[in-house]
C-alpha cells in the first residue's frame, strides 16, 4: 500500500441501475446494493487513512427520472439515517449533505440537520452530494454575492475566487485530492464543478455495486503516481 494516501476522496457511484438490470432486478435493488458498496468505502477509507469521502448520491438532473425510482431514494435516504446514525457516530464519522436541501422531502431534510448536528465534532467525515449539482452550487454561491452586493455589502472588485469558494455549499471542505468514477464512463457529469480544478481522476470499468478492495488500492496506486503541481513547475 501507497503511503501518498489523499486526504479527500470524490466518488460518482456510477451503474446501480445496469447492475441492477443484469440480474433481472429493479433499479431500486441496485441503488440498495449500492448503499452496502459506501459503507464497504468508508470503512475503507478509514483504513487507508483517507479523512473524507464525498460522494455523488443525487443529482439535480435525477428528479427527472420515474417517480417510482425517485420517491424509492428518497426512502432510501430516510432509512440509510435512521439505520446508520449510531454507527456512524459510534466509528467517529462526521456526516454531511451538500446540495439544495429545499428540494428534498421536509422530513428528510429535517433527520439530515439532526445528524449533521449530532456528529459534528468528529474528524473523518461522510458528504453526501444529494439533490446536487455543480452548475447549481455555482449559480447559488453567484445569488448569494448578487445579494450581498445589492445591500451594499461588498463590491464587484472585491469579488475573488476565495470570496466565491466561501460562499459553497461546505466551503470549509478542502478540493477533493481524487475522483473516482466507476461504470466505464469518463466525464464528470456536473459534479464538484469548482472543487475540482485540480483533482486527480481514476476511472474504472466496475460497476459501483460491484466495487472492491481491490478496485480502491488501485485507485490509491494511481494516486501515488501522479505528479500534483498544480499549474507550477516541475
Amino acid at each position: 500500500m501507497t503511503t501518498k494516501i489523499p486526504n479527500h476522496v470524490a466518488v460518482i457511484m456510477d451503474g446501480n441501475g445496469r447492475w441492477a438490470l443484469a440480474r433481472g432486478k429493479k433499479r431500486l435493488a441496485g441503488h440498495r446494493a449500492g448503499v452496502d458498496a459506501l459503507e464497504r468505502m468508508l470503512g475503507w477509507c478509514r483504513d487507508a487513512g483517507v479523512k473524507i469521502l464525498t460522494v455523488y448520491a443525487f443529482s439535480t438532473e435525477n428528479w427527472r427520472r420515474p417517480a417510482e425510482e425517485v420517491n424509492g431514494l428518497m426512502k432510501l435516504f430516510s432509512t440509510f439515517i435512521r439505520l446508520k446514525t449510531r454507527k456512524l457516530m459510534r466509528e467517529g464519522v462526521r456526516f454531511r449533505v451538500i446540495g439544495r436541501r429545499s428540494d428534498l422531502p421536509p422530513a428528510l431534510a429535517a433527520s439530515i440537520a439532526r445528524v449533521e448536528e449530532k456528529t459534528a465534532s468528529f474528524e473523518q467525515q461522510l458528504v453526501l452530494a444529494v439533490s446536487y449539482g455543480g452548475r447549481a452550487e455555482i449559480v447559488d454561491a453567484a445569488r448569494k454575492l448578487v445579494a450581498e452586493a445589492a445591500a451594499g455589502q461588498i463590491r464587484p472588485e472585491d469579488v475573488d475566487e476565495a470570496l466565491v469558494g466561501n460562499r459553497l455549499y461546505a466551503p470549509d471542505l478542502p478540493d477533493p485530492d481524487l475522483i473516482i468514477r466507476t461504470s466505464g464512463e469518463q466525464r464528470i457529469s456536473n459534479f464538484l464543478l469548482w472543487e475540482c480544478a485540480y483533482s486527480e481522476f481514476y476511472f474504472t470499468d466496475t460497476l459501483w455495486p460491484d466495487f472492491s478492495r481491490e478496485d480502491f488500492d488501485a485507485a490509491l496506486a494511481a494516486y501515488a503516481t501522479r505528479d500534483r503541481r498544480k499549474g507550477g513547475h516541475a
